[in-house]
């Protein structure tokens, strides 16, 4: 075999990242779109080939895979995949408002924060605030039926209709049957998804590593007469969620099918 040498190697070692976990996020991705359909990974010896590293930086990988129960070493035979992944996607036949009730009916809200406070300025732009106008803000995280941290939800409220969100009514309904109950009609809904990284205090309580990948949506909702109604950001971590839009074939030419935004042009 090939002595593996810095230069042939695929990785960046500059990058923050250690190798072996650098692997492990290149072949934990794979598993998840079922790119080993037999089941087996390929050999100590082929990966060390791929990706220009050590046996022992291969095996580090290897171990945290197992670890997480992704796959099975086998001595002697090999390393093994344990389960199929699912690669069926389901159809994403839901409104907005219907994607709201799915998530709050699977999974459990815990309220971090529920306060009047100055929302940052791009926030109380868009929610069309005068300077230092206060807004309600609510910080939840919501919990799957595995019992992991499945989405850090941050929300702006304008405080005129943030009167009944508190606490102990976010504990009882989303927030958007609170606005409901209001006799708020929900319009317009902008969306922009884009990634970030996790900080100290987004990956603790999404429970991932700090600086993983995670994906950050942000929604502004309108009321039927175009006044925006609420601003949120959810934070959800890149190994447990993903967003799944459907776009109708009247709609593949116009502003609703999407818009890729690069270096703030589009």
């Amino acid at each position: 075999m090939k002595t593996p040498t810095a230069t042939a190697s695929p990785l960046n070692a500059a990058r923050g990242t250690a190798l072996h976990r650098q692997i492990f996020l290149v072949l934990r991705d794979e598993i998840s779109r079922g790119l080993f359909p037999d089941g087996a990974l390929p050999n100590e010896e082929a990966l060390c080939e791929r990706f220009g590293v050590s046996r022992i930086t291969v095996r580090r990988a290897l171990a945290d895979l197992a670890a997480l129960g992704m796959v099975e070493r086998r001595h002697g035979r090999g390393t093994f995949v344990l389960g199929a992944p699912a690669l069926a996607r389901p159809a994403p036949s839901l409104s907005v408002i219907d994607s709201l009730r799915q998530t709050a009916t699977e999974t459990v809200v815990q309220v971090l924060q529920v306060e009047q406070a100055v929302p940052p300025r791009d926030v109380g732009l868009l929610l069309q605030l005068a300077a230092g106008e206060k807004a309600m803000h609510a910080l939840r995280l919501r919990i799957n039926r595995k019992g992991e941290p499945a989405m850090l939800t941050d929300a702006w409220v304008p405080a005129h209709l943030g009167k009944r969100v508190t606490e102990a009514a976010l504990k009882k309904m989303a927030l958007y049957e609170i606005l409901m109950a209001q006799g708020v009609e929900f319009g317009r809904v902008v969306q922009e998804i884009s990634a970030t990284v996790g900080d100290p205090q987004r990956a603790g309580l999404l429970r991932t590593e700090v600086g993983a990948p995670i994906l950050k949506l942000v929604r502004l909702m309108h009321d039927m007469d175009e006044r925006p109604v609420q601003h949120l950001t959810a934070y959800m971590a890149a190994d447990r969620a993903s967003v799944l839009m459907e776009i109708a074939g009247a709609s593949v030419n116009t502003l609703t099918a999407g818009q890729i935004v690069l270096d703030g042009h589009a």
